[in-house]
């Protein structure tokens, strides 16, 4: 990857060129995300509420998987700062390895619950059956899943997030196609004097799930290939067995990560357990403010994905000055990026859940808890950006304790007192939410501010030793 030597706007083309591929996957991904609320929220509020139930749980999943690719990312990225293909390579192998592991785990797992999940979940009891459904086959391609996942950081940490961006073209062009065949029964077309039949299985949720299971696999398998045939990365003709000078400091990485989002994640299922138990209208509202606040977050994950890359670059090749421009450079940027975003936000929230439902109930209370939201986005992006410097720099020990704390401390202890306790509604757990938000932006302000996360620059010495 060219890295500059000098400058702080000399490696603005570098961080444009590793976020805008992943800004436009991830475009891609929500704009399926918000074609699979429409179609499915065309089925009425009870198809909408019956999806999202189970939503925090998959998001368990995946961002467990996304913990360990850290760990990799640390490691691979390093060692292409140094110049070391041999090492690359070698974390590939085992990161496919991690992928056979973890993916039959937890499709083990996820099916065995699936029955039990939406019961956990507080969910109504007239939709537990659809949900259960729902959860079962979308958890059934969890292998490729994992695959898309960690490969796709593997890739990424190599410095290509091309590839992952166009395979997430592909997968999210076939998800749409089937989304469109399988959700709805066969119909007419009624264009001008002529009329043309349109095929449908009319599965409705189950259908949705059919569609995305289907993508996954696609988009696993392709990710897999394209690790496979890297000139750099490639783990092609190695003995893939557990390498322990890998392992090891990718776990050591991965495993704070890991629990981190395990503690974060296990905090959105009891949130949204709780929001479950205020009734239909504010699941559904729910459900729908986050697919619809996704798109707005964007440019800041985009923008996290280059800071952690770029961090573990510096690091490998011991370039303190780099590392520092990098944040230099980063913060000022995220920040407007996520000002414009909270400001669209801010405006067409009403618009925006309107999309998804009919319903001027959860119209106006989705809209509320969004204009909410928006006005934190750019003390949240700061968040992301110091974030991805310190996975970058495989320091995810602090992370995992300034969210356990936001999570658990502020965000759900708050909504239990606020919707148990005192009887308020979804409005109360999305102040929660932001107050959790705005607690990372200060602690990790304050951490950069006393200049502990630099690995090169601790003690005023230099270092391109192992990943801490």
């Amino acid at each position: 990857m060219g890295f500059p030597k000098t400058g702080k706007w000399a490696m603005l083309p570098v961080i444009l060129s590793l976020s805008l591929p992943t800004m436009l996957e991830q475009l891609m991904q929500t704009a399926v995300q918000y074609i699979d609320t429409a179609m499915v929220g065309s089925l009425g509020t009870s198809a909408t509420a019956a999806v999202g139930v189970t939503t925090t749980v998959n998001w368990l999943v995946n961002s467990s998987i996304t913990a360990l690719g850290v760990g990799f990312l640390a490691f691979i990225s390093r060692c292409c700062g140094a110049g070391d293909r041999d090492g690359a390579a070698r974390a590939a192998g085992q990161a496919v390895l991690a992928v056979g592991v973890v993916g039959t785990v937890y499709t083990a797992l996820a099916l065995s619950l699936s029955s039990r999940i939406p019961v956990w979940m507080q969910a109504d009891p007239a939709i537990r059956e659809t949900a259960a459904r729902y959860f079962f086959i979308l958890s059934l391609p969890i292998l490729p899943r994992a695959a898309s996942i960690l490969l796709g950081t593997v890739l990424r940490a190599a410095g290509d997030t091309r590839t992952p961006m166009k395979i997430g073209l592909l997968v999210n062009v076939v998800n749409v196609a089937l989304n469109f065949l399988l959700i709805y029964p066969a119909r007419q077309l009624a264009l001008g004097p002529w009329t043309l039949p349109l095929p449908g299985a009319g599965l409705g949720v189950e259908g949705a799930a059919a569609a995305s299971a289907a993508a996954f696999t696609l988009g696993g398998l392709c990710t897999a290939v394209a690790v496979w045939r890297h000139p750099i990365i490639s783990p092609r003709g190695r003995r893939l067995r557990p390498d322990r000078q890998v392992l090891v400091p990718c776990l050591r990485v991965a495993l704070p990560n890991m629990l981190q989002r395990f503690a974060a994640n296990l905090g959105y299922v009891a949130f949204a357990s709780m929001i479950n138990a205020l009734g239909e209208t504010a699941t559904a509202a729910h459900t729908i403010a986050n697919t619809v606040e996704s798109a707005f977050y964007i440019p800041g994950y985009g923008m996290q994905t280059a800071a952690a890359t770029l961090a573990g670059n510096a690091l490998g090749a011991g370039d303190r000055q780099r590392m520092r421009d990098l944040t230099a450079m980063l913060i000022p940027i995220e920040v407007t990026l996520m000002a414009v975003s909270g400001g669209l936000l801010f405006l067409l929230a009403p618009d925006m859940v309107g999309l998804f439902s009919h319903s001027a109930a959860v119209i106006v209370l989705g809209a509320a808890v969004l204009r909410m939201v928006a006005l934190s986005e750019p003390f949240y992006g700061v968040s992301i950006i110091l974030e991805g410097v310190l996975q970058g720099v495989g320091q995810t020990r602090v992370p995992f304790v300034f969210n356990l704390t936001g999570m658990w401390g502020v965000r759900i202890l708050g909504t239990l007192i606020c919707t148990r306790l005192l009887g308020l509604g979804l409005v109360s757990a999305w102040g929660c939410m932001i107050a959790h938000n705005l607690l990372l932006f200060v602690a990790y302000a304050v951490y950069f501010r006393h200049g502990r996360w630099d690995p090169l620059g601790r003690a005023g010495q230099a270092t391109s030793g192992g990943i801490t």
